[in-house]
């Protein structure tokens, strides 16, 4: 029998099967159950969106009311969560937050069997935006808040409790559009963390809960705080141009760009550098948007290199308002939705994900007693 390649990072390996999202034969589309998610980003809210990824279909105008209906009413966290929320010090990051919080609620209200499934995922959906504008306004201000806001919908709740006042109707339909966005993307890290953890028949807060520590790291949903960290040291585009020049002199990393996946464009990318272009019309600092032409142009020209959508995703959040360390708990609270799916799916046909190794240490070493040693 011939030995299997090795893929380092699995590139390219099919670990699987979904019916949830494709990039496409081509690898430069993202469409979610056939949908492109371009249009869905243009002209449903995240909650359409969540609920063709968990309910298999778009939902009609009784059933999206119904389902917003359900959502709010699952906003008020217990009062156990929001003690431990309140015991989390305010230095800490905000993943870290989720995580911890994602893990206490599956305490109060644990997974019996996976006939309640839905109702698990509808409830993290419904309170991960909760968890963090808690420990937000309470860390921050000394506010003891309540998270039912009045808000229809989750991107109107979280923006609210992020900046402590009711968005405008374009940072609103901003904010569905980025939710829509980081919805889904088929087996990425985190994705494929919550599905090995749905292979041993653990239940859902711990594939959840495994999935946000996936995408904490700075290598997937960080990228965007990492990316932001990078532009706004910049005034001017020739400013931007030359630091980051040096940078690649220095074969240091440059976040925000390339990706596993796509090869010649990130589709989400347009819709998120459109939205910054409009933001920071009316932004103080609205010359970072030139600033991230100028070092999106050098990379295309220095490392053939195209954004991907943690980039301009980046200042658009930042013209609406957001602070850099809520970026990646935003993909997070948005990404809830198509983990959740992607763990039916798994469990819906479910066998143990164990991976081969090809071991690499020594192939014999005598045993020494620890006297002659």
């Amino acid at each position: 029998m011939a030995e299997a390649a090795i893929q380092s990072g699995l590139r390219g390996v099919v670990a699987g099967t979904t019916s949830l999202s494709s990039v496409g034969a081509g690898g430069d589309n993202l469409r979610y159950r056939g949908y492109d998610v371009e249009d869905l980003a243009s002209h449903a809210i995240f909650e359409e969106t969540a609920y063709l990824l968990l309910y298999g279909k778009l939902p009609t105008r009784t059933e999206l009311d119904a389902y917003l209906y359900k959502l709010r009413g699952m906003r008020e966290l217990p009062a156990a969560l929001k003690d431990v929320l309140e015991r989390i010090p305010g230095d800490t990051h905000p993943m870290d937050v989720l995580r911890t919080g994602c893990s206490m609620l599956g305490t109060l209200y644990p997974e019996r069997s996976f006939a309640e499934q839905d109702a698990v995922a509808d409830r993290l959906l419904a309170s991960l935006p909760s968890m963090l504008g808690y420990w937000y306004r309470f860390t921050k201000f000394g506010e003891r808040i309540a998270t039912a806001t009045p808000d229809a919908t989750i991107a109107g709740q979280v923006t609210r409790l992020l900046t402590g006042r009711e968005p405008s109707e374009e940072i609103r339909r901003f904010m569905e559009a980025s939710l829509t966005l980081y919805a889904e993307h088929e087996f990425n890290a985190s994705t494929f963390t919550a599905r090995v953890i749905a292979g041993t028949l653990s239940d859902l807060y711990s594939c959840v809960t495994g999935a946000i520590g996936a995408l904490r790291g700075p290598l997937h949903g960080g990228a965007n705080e990492a990316a932001m960290e990078l532009i706004e040291q910049f005034r001017e585009p020739d400013e931007a141009v030359a630091a980051v020049k040096a940078k690649l002199a220095r074969k240091e990393k440059v976040m925000g760009f390339g990706h596993a996946v796509y090869k010649q464009r990130d589709p989400r990318n347009d819709v998120f550098k459109e939205w910054s272009r409009r933001l920071a019309k009316g932004a103080a600092d609205g010359y970072l948007f030139p600033v991230s032409e100028a070092i999106e142009q050098l990379m295309r020209d220095e490392k053939r290199l195209f954004p991907n959508a943690d980039f301009y995703c980046a200042t658009a959040y930042h013209f609406a308002g957001i602070a850099t360390p809520m970026f990646t708990p935003l993909f997070a609270i948005a990404r809830v939705s198509g983990w959740c799916a992607h763990i039916k799916e798994q469990r819906a046909d479910n066998k143990l994900i164990r991976p081969a190794a090809e071991y690499v240490g020594p192939d014999h070493v005598n045993f020494i007693p620890l006297e002659r040693r």
